[in-house]
């Protein structure tokens, strides 16, 4: 396999995480966002306010969204095999 060959690789790798965690990250930092602008406005600092909301809509997103991480992630393995299999024989 030459270089550019490797380089796709990797860029389709890099891809496949960004679109595959993407979601789930972003809604993590929104909740967290407007989450911590809710604590500053009313003073309370407690730790637990803040963890408990965001696991719950975190586990909510990937509930939501799993089936559209398993197609991703089945895709990009499909084509990593079938590479496999071409560079065999």
């Amino acid at each position: 396999m030459d270089f550019d060959g490797n380089i796709e690789h990797l860029r389709m790798a890099y891809w496949s995480i960004l679109v595959t965690a993407g979601p789930v990250l972003l809604v993590a930092l929104a909740v967290g966002l407007v989450i911590g602008i809710l604590q500053a406005a009313t003073s309370i600092n407690e730790q637990t306010i803040s963890f408990v909301p965001k696991l719950a809509i975190v586990m909510l997103t990937m509930a939501l969204a799993s089936s559209f991480m398993l197609t991703t992630m089945t895709d990009y393995f499909a084509f990593v095999f079938e590479t496999i299999r071409t560079m065999g024989g």
